[in-house]
């Protein structure tokens, strides 16, 4: 038998009394307000939460209206497909969780999509008489739902279906929503894996000459946490609440060096610890940089069942004055105007792609968008960013909503170098084209080996496409597009280094190539600084001049040696160096100038597992490091995180120096199969390592998943405690 259809509006949060008895099944059912796709190609989806015991009662037709009506009887609905239960039938729990891919979700919780049937068995003191009795749901409490309560909507129908108990009534929910209309509908099965069930990833940071990559425990279980508070509206769709700015979000930012008052943003190992701490704290985390926030909004959003990816661009421009082009001020005699440089060129940023459609825009600016939480600037008076389609971005369209032009100048601005003269004013003596926006990376559908998706950015470097879209940009930039000499003319610089690790000599040199028919007398400036990787600079520690002749189509090579003691003062946590190179000639004052970014690179974090790995028990992973350094680690922090895996809170741990350091830490796998444990160590003499072990759990005495499970959870802490287990970190996912 099947009831008429409602209005999700009318069936959620309200009392819907039909003919005969009505129960009313009061729930606390949580629907996530983002319309995701179907793993089934033809259906949508949507996640819902259910508590783990919902009451109903059973009322005659006479005591309605009334203020208080005794009910005819009481029951209970045991609990959605999946729940572990005692008195719940056996059929298929599993066979439901894996339809609706969240059998890793071991919340007490039953998480189901949207699109797709759910079942609740109702245990009923008498038989249920289909021609006199009838129920309804009820949602109660916070994301209880109805209206304005962030359901999604179009239509919920009900179906009842045979029982071979008459005392047990099963009851099916689902809510069909054609392919066309799903907002966020991705079809490749591929794509969804990555972008939406996997728990670990990449995050890619370094330079664009040096990338590095690090693993980060995405654990989407999280999630819910931050939901459940209420974080996101939808006001705030370029952020998603997760900065803290605006909306009492999840992360405070901070780049100042000074960690003193929270955690060192590099020394994170995913989303997890962060989730958590916000959900017990209720105040937003310290703190956190654009990796951090990408790393959140990505566990977020695929939890809400959103295909998202966290994507890193190198050489990422910052552009304060909406000019769209990246400027950089030298003085008469090429070197740096500071003061001058607001606009900053970013080692690396991190922000977001998300799938989706966008009705509010023309056609063909569907698929992904940009999302960046990411406190830079403000977007309508919130620090937010986005969403900005990516095929705008890559057209040049900067007029199309939202914070386009800002995306556009983060990817494919040119570099501008202006100099000044002796009257004062400034003129072009430089342009670099092709210099913003390099090896735009992110983790392919197919293996975690990065992806370089630079072609969805930005048309080929220098073709007619890609000069067209940055003259459509630059036409709607705050002042006329300003064009000097490109970088054609007859000297060329080339920069380069040797190995860039941490603690050794740096081997720094400088190429220029005369193209010319003549000799040309050179000048050099060379000049070398710390720099954050938010292009932020210090102060030069060493600069240099040179002169030089050049024979036509020859080459000279300019070279600097930099020991570690005379740079190891001035690179700390997530810093970098900067050397700049200008060189003129004297014959024409034809100016070439270039840098050099440079990331120190350090050893990983090597971890093995000592042992078997086995559900619910307790094994050992060592943790080894060798300290690249002639110096102590002091202060340094070592985190632990993985989905399906319990794991030690951080600890404090010290090397000296060219020392090894080895550290044994108990960790309890809670479901089985693969599992990724994921470490991050930060020291202020270092900056950040990483590590990543991929090992297969079996399933334990207590079965193959213990998340979540009371009894389970209450034996292993006990267990814990007497083997010495630090209690307190963990993850989940």
């Amino acid at each position: 038998m099947a009831f008429k259809a409602l209005p999700v509006s009318s069936f959620w949060g309200k009392k819907c009394h039909f003919k005969g008895k009505t129960a009313i099944l009061r729930s606390n059912l949580q629907i996530l307000g983002a319309k995701t796709p179907q793993f089934d190609p033809a259906v949508s989806e949507m996640s819902v939460s259910s508590p783990p015991k919902t009451h109903f009662s059973l009322f005659s037709p006479s005591q309605k209206g009334t203020e208080a009506p005794r009910p005819h009887f009481r029951g209970q609905i045991f609990h959605f497909w999946g729940s572990q239960h005692p008195s719940s039938p056996p059929p298929t729990p599993r066979a439901d969780r894996i339809a609706h891919h969240t059998a890793d979700f071991s919340s007490p919780n039953m998480v189901v999509r949207r699109g797709q049937p759910f079942h609740i068995r109702v245990l009923l003191p008498r038989p249920f008489d289909p021609d006199d009795d009838s129920l309804c749901v009820e949602g109660l409490g916070r994301g209880g739902g109805g209206e304005g309560g962030g359901i999604c909507g179009g239509v919920m129908k009900r179906f009842f279906f045979g029982a071979s108990d008459p005392n047990l009534l099963l009851f099916g929910v689902f809510s069909p929503k054609p392919r066309a209309e799903d907002g966020v509908y991705m079809e490749q099965i591929n794509d969804l894996n990555e972008y939406v069930l996997n728990e670990t990833g990449r995050i890619f940071y370094g330079t664009e000459e040096q990338i590095a990559e690090r693993s980060w425990n995405y654990g989407q279980k999280c999630g819910f946490f931050t939901i459940d508070r209420g974080g996101f509206g939808g006001g705030n769709l370029g952020d998603f609440g997760v900065n803290s700015l605006d909306d009492n979000g999840v992360l405070v930012g901070n780049w100042t060096g000074d960690y003193s008052q929270g955690t060192n943003p590099s020394a994170w190992a995913g989303s997890v610890e962060i989730l958590r701490a916000y959900h017990r704290g209720g105040a937003p985390v310290r703190y956190g940089q654009c990796w951090v926030f990408a790393g959140v909004v990505t566990t977020v959003l695929r939890c809400l069942g959103i295909p998202t990816r966290t994507v890193t661009n190198y050489n990422s421009a910052h552009d304060t004055d909406v000019s769209l082009t990246t400027d950089i001020y030298f003085d008469e005699n090429m070197k740096p105007l500071e003061r001058l440089n607001t606009d900053s060129v970013w080692n690396f940023h991190v922000w977001n792609d998300c799938w989706m459609r966008r009705p509010d825009l023309p056609d063909g600016y569907d698929g992904w968008q940009v999302v960046d939480a990411t406190p830079q600037e403000t977007s309508s008076g919130l620090f937010c960013c986005g969403p900005c389609s990516v095929t705008a971005v890559r057209n040049g369209e900067v007029f199309l909503k939202y914070d386009t032009a800002f995306v556009f100048a983060e990817v494919n601005s040119d570099k501008v170098y202006w100099q000044r003269k002796g009257n004062g004013a400034f003129a072009i003596v430089h342009v670099e084209e092709g210099a913003i926006g390099r090896r735009i990376s992110t983790v392919g559908p197919r293996s975690p080996a990065r992806i370089d998706i630079t072609h969805l950015y930005k048309h080929p470097e220098g073709s007619d496409e890609e000069r067209s879209a940055v003259s459509t940009a630059t036409s709607h930039g705050s002042r006329p597009r300003a064009r000097g000499p490109a970088s054609m003319g007859e000297l060329t610089l080339t920069l380069g280094s040797g190995p860039a690790v941490a603690g050794v000599e740096l081997d720094l040199w400088v190429k220029v190539r005369n193209s010319g028919s003549e000799p040309r007398s050179l000048r050099f400036r060379l000049s070398l600084c710390a720099l954050r990787y938010t292009g932020v600079s210090a102060p030069p520690f060493r600069q240099e001049q040179h002169r030089r002749v050049v024979e036509a189509g020859g080459e000279e090579v300019v070279r600097m040696a930099v020991p570690y003691p005379e740079y190891s003062p001035h690179v700390g946590s997530q810093d970098g160096l900067r050397l700049t190179a200008a060189a003129t000639a004297e014959e024409t004052g034809e100016v070439a100038a270039k840098e050099l970014r440079l990331r120190l690179s350090t050893p990983d974090l090597g971890m093995t597992l000592l042992g078997p790995a086995v559900v619910g028990q307790e094994v050992s992973v060592q943790v080894l490091f060798q300290n690249p350094l002639p110096q102590k680690l002091t202060g340094a922090e070592l985190r632990m995180e993985g989905a399906g895996i319990s794991c030690p809170a951080s600890v404090s741990v010290g090397c000296g120096p060219m020392q090894t350091l080895r550290l044994r830490q108990p960790v309890v796998p809670l479901r089985a199969g693969r599992r990724r444990l994921v470490a991050a160590m930060e020291s202020a003499q270092l900056g950040p390592v990483h590590g990543e072990l991929q090992f297969d759990a079996v399933p334990g005495p207590d079965g193959d998943n213990v998340e979540g499970s009371g009894e389970s959870n209450g034996r292993r802490r006990r267990r814990g405690r007497r083997r010495g287990a630090r209690a307190g970190g963990s993850t989940g996912g």
